[in-house]
């Protein structure tokens, strides 16, 4: 079976070709559906992958679509949009049974900065609503760090919805590309609430998803508070070609050893 924390991210149209990689290398799954694959999804044939990985013994979790969403718009119609697309992919999770769904925020704080709390007033009752939709498919909604430069606006956005399926995931690429905080500051504030992590390295300018240890992000570090407050928590690596992953893999064993 595989290690129940460990996961890498996979495209939703790219699972039939990367199916057996998984099985051989006993790795779980995070699964990213865009907004395309949402509107083209083939019910029966997502219901068979669900079977083929539970029979695989590989772990489900989803990433949902983001481009453009904004849970927390000041325009109800941009919100009405994003609601449905949320829904969209708990409906799909329904089907996957995945053990958490990802989502972006959306707070940026060049727009929202100034008035955050109606950002997140008008962000938490869809929240509420994944909540509810979190309890239909017993799993964990995973809210991840985007343009957050700290902790603080997630924690409120955790802390207000206050339901134990509302947790974050920590994306260690993007805390260094925006970061006015320490790690160790970050988990001081979220990690208690940390129900996965983003595990990719990047030098700071650009969103590089790079395997861990060809960056500048100290991951021994951020391991060490993983295992201090989230021990349990999803390790997701995000590696956009098998190249790649095949190095964050090969990383990842020599800072276990």
């Amino acid at each position: 079976m595989p290690d129940n924390t460990l996961h890498v991210h996979v495209p939703y149209p790219q699972l039939a070709n990367t199916l057996p990689f998984l099985v051989e290398r006993r790795l779980n799954v995070e699964l990213f559906f865009s907004a395309d694959t949402l509107d083209n999804l083939i019910p029966e044939q997502l219901a068979s992958w669900a079977e083929r990985l539970e029979y695989a013994g590989i772990k489900r979790t989803i990433h949902a679509p983001f481009m453009d969403l904004s849970p927390g718009s000041y325009e109800p119609l941009l919100r009405e949009i994003t609601r449905r697309r949320f829904h969209q992919v708990m409906d799909a999770a329904a089907t996957l049974r995945p053990r958490a769904v990802v989502f972006h925020p959306g707070f940026d704080k060049w727009r929202y900065g100034e008035t955050r709390d109606r950002w997140l007033a008008e962000s938490i009752p869809l929240w509420e609503e994944m909540v509810e939709r979190g309890d239909e498919c017993d799993c964990i909604i995973a809210v991840e760090n985007i343009f957050e430069e700290e902790p603080s606006t997630l924690f409120d956005l955790i802390t207000c919805v206050d339901s134990p399926r509302l947790r974050h995931c920590f994306d260690m690429g993007h805390w260094n590309l925006f970061k006015k905080v320490s790690l160790e500051e970050w988990f001081s504030v979220l990690g208690p609430f940390m129900a996965e992590t983003h595990i990719h390295d990047n030098h700071g300018e650009k969103d590089e998803h790079l395997p861990i240890g060809e960056g500048e992000i100290d991951t021994r570090l951020l391991l060490s508070l993983l295992d201090r407050y989230a021990p349990g928590a999803i390790r997701t690596i995000e590696a956009h070609t098998r190249e790649r992953l095949e190095r964050a893999l090969t990383a990842m064993k020599q800072l276990q050893q």
